[in-house]
């Protein structure tokens, strides 16, 4: 009996009378997805299916133990899976057996502009997930980066539309390979931790289609996303996580899209609104909203007990149960009732290897004068390494994304683990930050504390750093409240803690200061002109520390590439320019999207004579690559018509590198206004010393379109276009134009 594999082989047996010849539709996976989808609604009772709909606990919804149905277990997050917590508490459970691999956060992941690395971590965390026995992964999150304050950032990737939509498939198709839904998150408009449980966004249809859904759409239409996380905030002054707009008119009708829909946890807030509006199933909610509860809080839900009143005096159909149901079978049936479904793993060494490569093809070598890096051992004798985030554990914190590590190699630990006896690496404080190393019950295994002041600190750093061959100093933002970290957004564009400070005092003392930014947001760099190198590391998760090292001594030649801009000031970024607290951070719980499209590099395009600090899609290499003339099939393309254009590069340095090629296409002429360009093609390629590779690319009608509000459909107009081939939005090489007829 091969069915009895998964949690319904004991409900199976225990049917009286039952022959294998005589198993139900609904248990017999012979039988198409959608009969037996039907059969096993037709068996339930009204209670059984409300049940369904809600939470049983913390992170579990109850299936049907009677007809041997199992239950759904979620986790967070997207860079591992959380630890375990007790049924009703967010509490840590005391298991000692729920400690994981951390992975990238996925500003690292996006970083790579790399679709297989996309996989790769989709597989491997999905087996992790699968291996826990979860059957839904929250995340991953693509919500857009349009500012640099927004907390949860570094969760996300980054603020090109077409970015976030090419890597996100991957992941979910690596996910659900393992027979684990991905559940992307926020849908939609979460673009803010301030205020996010009460904030209504408004925003013009174009900008809502064209910058903050076409990741999401992606997801659902390519990646064919199994579930998704409706969003906190509030859209045309509904709750996301009840829309009609968002989850019946787009979601369903526009898109197709026939997995379920989760709330956020504590994102509920109506019973009608929630059965008519596109929820299936409701988590986290407190009994009266978000702020009290009581012993039996679950039967409270708004999809619990008084849904179920509503159904049972009709004031709401069963139609409309039913078909949450449905969606939820849809889910089960793919993930915990499949029977071959692949069994996992865990914290294996191959989940470390993935982890470490991710890291490493996503950090970005922002600067780098007079080829200070890679660090020469040959020639060294003593590195000083300064800074608190050399240190402290990233893994702990950041809210759901916070994780109990299996390990966590540090930057400090990775540097003395690389270089070894080939040099002496001292350490100096330099500053304080946070010196709490928990969140939520998982503690960090770093003690911070520093009874020393903060002159102390910084005169021993620029004591040693006058004795040191190279400086490397570790900093940034961490995941505490107001910086990386889910709850509040950050309250400044400037680094913490005064590091400007110690950079410049470092900086002064010696030439071949280094730094080292740990971040998943951009920060002001006042420094920028005084240090001849600047890496940007990422929260890189358990192998972060060797990842960092070997890219620091060359092992790993730096090919990351920034997936947002990095501005030189706050006012730099559209959303804060305007100076409107209506645009940013909002008004009595609304807020206004003036910066409509123009997000991020779109808008530092339009700023005449002046540069943003380090552009979109930049990042430096070991090597030097050399562009060959862009060329394109036909100088007249109808729609309906593919254009390919083609372009070769040459790897010019005297070692091996990869270079991601990134292809922009500009409107010459519209009768709306448009960006200067727009990422529609990246492609990343390796190449030896010397060696000459070809990229090529298609392009269609979408890559041409805009969104049309007035019509509401996608408009390519006819007229003349370019093609501009860069190295990064501001490093155009190479340029070649056609005409749409």
């Amino acid at each position: 009996m091969s069915f009895v594999r998964n949690l319904v082989g004991a409900a199976i047996l225990s049917l009286p009378g039952m022959a294998v010849a005589q198993l139900p539709v609904y248990l017999d996976d012979t039988k198409p997805m959608e009969d037996r989808i039907e059969d096993a609604l037709s068996r339930m009772t009204l209670e059984e299916k409300v049940a369904m709909c809600h939470a049983q606990s913390k992170f579990s919804s109850p299936g049907v133990p009677r007809l041997g149905l199992p239950e759904n277990w979620m986790t967070d997050g997207p860079h591992g899976i959380r630890a375990e917590v007790a049924w009703d508490e967010w509490d840590q459970a005391g298991w000692t057996n729920d400690s994981c691999m951390a992975f990238p956060a996925l500003t690292c992941l996006a970083a790579t502009w790399n679709p297989e690395m996309s996989l790769l971590y989709g597989k491997s965390i999905g087996e992790e997930a699968r291996y826990r026995n979860k059957n839904v992964l929250l995340g991953p999150g693509v919500n857009i980066y349009r500012t640099p304050l927004n907390g949860r950032n570094f969760e996300y990737m980054g603020e090109d539309p077409y970015l976030a939509a090419e890597m996100v498939v991957p992941y979910i198709e690596g996910v659900q390979s393992n027979g684990v839904a991905a559940c992307v998150k926020h849908y939609a408009l979460n673009n803010q931790e301030h205020d996010r449980l009460q904030i209504d966004v408004e925003v013009s249809d174009r900008a809502l289609y064209e910058i903050y859904l076409p990741a999401f759409k992606a997801a659902v239409q390519r990646g064919k996303a199994w579930s998704i996380m409706g969003a906190y905030n509030r859209y045309k002054e509904q709750f996301c996580c009840h829309n009609q707009y968002l989850l019946n008119d787009i979601l369903r009708n526009e898109w197709g899209f026939d997995g379920v829909v989760v709330s956020d946890w504590g994102g509920v807030h109506d019973t009608k609104e929630s059965a008519y509006h596109g929820l299936d199933m409701e988590f986290g909610t407190w009994t009266d909203g978000l702020t009290v509860n009581t012993s039996d809080a679950y039967n409270h839900y708004y999809l619990a007990r008084p849904f179920l009143e509503l159904l049972k005096d009709g004031t709401i159909p069963v139609s409309v149960v039913d078909d949450k149901v449905r969606n939820i079978l849809r889910l089960m049936y793919r993930t915990t009732m499949n029977r071959n479904r692949p069994y996992g793993s865990f914290k294996s060494p191959e989940h470390a290897a993935a982890a470490r490569q991710i890291a490493e093809e996503g950090i970005v070598l922002l600067q780098n004068k007079d080829n200070v890096l890679p660090i020469r051992l040959d020639e060294t004798r003593k590195i000083l390494v300064v800074g608190e985030n050399a240190i402290k554990m990233m893994t702990v914190g950041g809210g759901s994304s916070s994780l109990k590590a299996w390990y966590e190699i540090s930057p400090l630990d990775g540097l003395r683990a690389r270089v070894g006896d080939a040099a002496e690496v001292e350490y100096a404080r330099g500053y304080v930050g946070n010196t709490d190393g928990s969140y939520n019950g998982v503690v960090s295994k770093v003690d911070l504390s520093e009874s020393r002041s903060a002159e102390e600190l910084l005169d021993e750093a620029v004591s040693k750093a006058r004795e040191a061959d190279y400086v490397i100093f570790v900093g940034g933002l961490n995941k505490n409240e107001h910086q990386d970290c889910e709850g509040g957004d950050r309250e400044s564009y400037a680094l913490p803690y005064n590091q400007d400070r110690v950079i410049e005092a470092l900086a002064q003392v010696n030439p071949k200061t280094i730094v080292v930014l740990i971040s998943g947001n951009s920060v002001a760099m006042p420094w920028v002109d005084k240090v001849p190198a600047i890496v940007e590391g990422w929260y890189c998760g358990s192998e972060a520390g060797n990842a960092l090292a070997s890219v620091l001594v060359g092992d790993v030649n730096p090919s990351g590439k920034l997936p947002f801009t990095m501005g030189v000031e706050l006012d730099d970024y559209h959303a804060h320019a305007l100076n409107d607290p209506m645009v940013y951070p909002g008004v009595d719980h609304k807020q206004v999207y003036k910066d409509d499209i123009f997000v991020g590099y779109r808008w530092s395009d339009l700023q005449k004579g002046k540069a943003p600090l380090f552009a979109f899609g930049h990042g430096l290499s070991y090597t030097t690559f050399e562009y060959g003339k862009a060329t394109i099939d036909r100088k007249q393309m109808h729609v309906g018509d593919t254009l390919r254009v083609r372009v070769s590069v040459k790897n010019t340095g005297a070692r091996a590198g990869a270079e991601i090629v990134q292809l922009y296409v500009a409107d010459l002429k519209s009768s709306l206004p448009r960006p200067k360009k727009e990422l529609k093609g990246f492609d990343k390629i390796y190449l030896q010393p010397g060696e000459t590779g070809e990229v090529e690319f298609l392009l269609d009608k979408s890559s041409l379109s805009y969104f049309d509000d007035k019509k509401h459909e996608w408009v390519a107009e006819p007229g003349k276009f370019e093609v501009l081939i860069g190295a990064s939005s501001r490093d155009i090489k190479s340029k070649v134009g056609f005409e749409l007829k």
